[in-house]
C-alpha cells in the first residue's frame, strides 16, 4: 500500500499520478505566502464576468461559468498544484492498495461547512454517492464504484478494477467531486441541490439573476497545514466580498476595466488587448484555456451520417477559424492533438493528416456521395463567448461554399447550454474545452454519458476503458494514438487547435492567479 501526502517537496510517485505530469518543478510551500502589498480586510472584488451560469451546482453542468465560480464555494478530497500533480485537499493524506482496487482516504478534522457544520466522513460518502451518479465524468470511471464510512474521518472508495485515471478523475476542476453536507446530498433532485453550502474560502450570498452573484469571506475557513501552487495554493479571502457581474457586452467589460468600474474583467476580445495594453491603469493576463471545438448532433439530424461529418471536416479552414476568433497567432496555435502539446506524455502526431485539410473541392465530392440533400443546417451559439461566434461566422461561409445550408441560431449562453441538451433543436454547436490531465476526462467521448452531441461509438469506448487500465504510461500511450485515430474518423467533434484567454485586472489588484479558470481567493485590491 502506498500513502500520499501533501508536504513540501513530496511528489507522488506511481503509474495514477504518472498520467498526470506535465512538469518537473517541485511545488513550493506556501503557507507563508507573501504578497507585493497587504490587502484591504474589507476591500471588494468586483468581476466583470462574460456569462451567466446555468446552474451553481458542479455535478450538473460542464459549463465554464459554474466551474469558475463554484471554485470558491466547492471543495474536494483532492485538486491538482500548477503542474497537475494530485494534491490532497479536504482529505489529509490517502492510501492505495497494492492491487489499485482500494482508495483510503483520512479526512482533516478541522473542516467546516458555511453553515457552521464539521464536515464528516458521512458528509463525503453522500456527496460521493452523488456525484457518482450525476457528474458526466464520475458516471462512466466511477459506474461500478462504491464508498463507504471507515470511521467518522476515513473513508474507503472501493473501485471493481485498477484505473489508471481515477484519482485525476476526482481532481478535475471540471464537475468538481464538491463536498457538501449530507442533508443537502441526499435531497438533492435533478435540478441541483436546493442551497449551496460548501468549505471554500467564500460562501454564497445571494445571486440576482441576470445581474450578479455575490461571495462574501468564510471567517472560519482553514487552509491544510501544507499548500502547493495552482489549485492547491494557500486559499486566503483577501478580499471580503467578491462580485461576479454578468456583463455579456465585450465592450461594456473593457470600458468598465478603462472607467474603473470593474477590478477584473474576464474573456476580453482579441481586438482590444492593444488599446488596454495602452492603458497604463491595467494589466493583461493571456492564459492557455484549451481549445474551441464545434460538436456535432450525432442523435439525429444532418450529422448522425459520419460521412456528412467527414466532409465538414474536410472544408474547413483551422486557420481562417482561429484567426477570425482570436485575431493574433500570438494568442492561438494550430494543432490538432487533443492533449496539448506541454503534455509531453501524451502527445502524438497520429491524426494530424485528418486536421486542417482546407479542401473544399474534396470536400464538396464527398458531400454529394453522402445522403445530404439540402436540409438546413442549424449551428447554435453566442455572442457571451466572442471567440465562439467568430469561428461559427467563419465555419458557415465554408460550409455553405461546399453546398450546405447553414443557419446560425444566437442565444445567450445559458440558453445555448439549455438547447444543445434537446437533439432537435440544432445539428451542431461550438464550446471550449480545458485540456485534462487524462484524455480519459473528455466527456464528449463518452457513449453513456448523455453530453449534448451524443457520441456513440463502441471503437471509442475500448479505446477510453485501454487507457484507463493501462499498466504503464507506454501502455497508456499507445491505447491513446488509437483513440486520436479514431476521434478523427469517428468525429464526434472538430478541435480548432489552441487557444488562450485574456483576463484584464487593475494595476493595483494583486494575487490574481489562473489554472483551468480564474483563480480569485489570494486576489484584492490594494491602497
Amino acid at each position: 500500500m502506498k500513502t500520499y501526502f501533501s508536504t513540501k517537496g513530496l511528489f507522488v510517485v506511481s503509474t495514477l499520478v504518472l498520467l498526470t505530469a506535465c512538469g518537473n518543478d517541485e511545488p513550493q510551500d506556501t503557507t507563508e505566502a507573501e504578497h507585493t502589498s497587504s490587502p484591504d480586510a474589507t476591500s471588494e472584488l468586483r468581476v466583470a464576468f462574460n456569462a451567466q451560469p446555468p446552474s451553481l451546482d458542479p455535478y450538473i453542468t460542464t459549463a465554464v461559468a459554474t466551474r469558475d465560480i463554484a471554485r470558491h464555494i466547492y471543495e474536494g478530497l483532492v485538486t491538482f498544484d500548477e503542474n497537475y500533480e494530485i494534491q490532497p485537499w479536504l482529505a489529509e493524506s490517502y492510501d492505495v492498495s497494492d492491487d489499485g482496487t482500494s482508495y483510503t482516504f483520512t479526512l482533516r478534522e478541522d473542516v467546516s461547512f458555511h453553515n457552521g457544520e464539521t464536515m464528516t466522513s458521512d458528509d463525503v460518502v453522500a456527496s460521493m454517492e452523488r456525484w457518482f451518479t450525476t457528474a458526466a465524468n464520475a458516471k462512466e470511471e466511477f459506474s461500478d464504484a462504491t464508498i463507504s464510512a471507515v470511521d467518522e474521518h476515513t473513508v474507503l472508495l472501493e473501485l471493481e478494477e485498477p484505473s489508471a485515471v481515477a484519482i485525476t478523475t476526482l481532481a478535475s476542476p471540471d464537475e468538481i467531486a464538491a463536498i457538501t453536507p449530507a442533508d443537502l446530498a441526499e435531497s438533492a433532485s435533478a435540478d441541483g441541490i436546493s442551497e449551496h453550502i460548501g468549505t471554500g474560502p467564500y460562501k454564497l450570498e445571494n445571486w440576482q439573476h441576470d445581474q450578479h452573484i455575490h461571495l462574501s469571506r468564510f471567517e472560519d475557513y482553514e487552509n491544510p497545514e501544507q499548500t502547493s501552487t495552482g489549485l492547491a495554493s494557500l486559499r486566503e479571502a483577501h478580499a471580503s466580498d467578491i462580485y461576479f457581474e454578468f456583463v455579456t457586452d465585450p465592450s461594456t467589460r473593457v470600458a468598465g476595466m478603462q472607467s474603473n468600474q470593474y477590478d477584473v474583467a474576464n474573456a476580453i476580445p482579441f481586438d482590444n488587448v492593444e488599446q488596454l495594453e495602452q492603458d497604463a491603469n491595467v494589466v493583461n493576463h493571456a492564459d492557455q484555456n484549451g481549445f474551441n471545438a464545434l460538436i456535432f448532433n450525432k442523435e439525429q439530424g444532418v450529422f448522425s451520417d459520419q460521412a456528412i461529418r467527414q466532409a465538414a471536416n474536410t472544408a474547413l479552414n483551422m486557420e481562417a477559424i482561429q484567426q477570425a476568433a482570436f485575431t493574433n497567432e500570438e494568442y492561438y496555435k494550430i494543432s490538432h492533438d487533443f492533449m496539448t502539446e506541454d503534455r509531453a506524455d501524451w502527445y502524438t502526431e497520429v491524426g494530424s493528416e485528418y486536421y486542417n485539410q482546407n479542401d473544399s473541392e474534396l470536400a464538396q465530392q464527398l458531400l454529394e456521395e453522402s445522403a445530404y440533400n439540402g436540409e438546413e443546417v442549424v449551428i447554435l451559439t453566442s455572442r457571451d463567448y466572442d471567440d465562439h461566434y467568430s469561428a461559427a461566422v467563419v465555419i458557415q461561409q465554408e460550409l455553405e461554399a461546399i453546398g450546405m445550408n447553414v443557419t446560425l441560431d444566437l442565444y445567450d449562453w445559458p440558453t445555448v447550454l439549455e438547447r444543445r441538451a434537446d437533439p432537435t433543436a440544432h445539428d451542431a454547436f461550438v464550446t471550449g474545452f480545458q485540456t485534462p490531465a487524462s484524455p480519459t476526462q473528455y466527456v464528449f467521448l463518452e457513449s453513456s454519458a448523455g453530453w449534448p452531441g451524443w457520441t456513440n461509438s463502441e471503437e471509442i469506448d475500448q479505446h477510453v476503458d485501454n487507457i484507463r487500465t493501462a499498466v504503464d504510461q507506454d501502455e497508456a500511450m499507445r491505447y491513446y494514438e488509437d483513440l486520436q485515430e479514431e476521434i478523427w474518423t469517428y468525429l464526434p467533434l472538430i478541435r480548432f487547435g489552441d487557444k488562450t484567454t485574456i483576463t484584464t485586472v487593475r494595476e493595483n489588484v494583486d494575487g490574481y492567479d489562473f489554472q483551468q479558470g480564474l483563480i480569485l481567493w489570494n486576489t484584492h485590491v490594494t491602497e
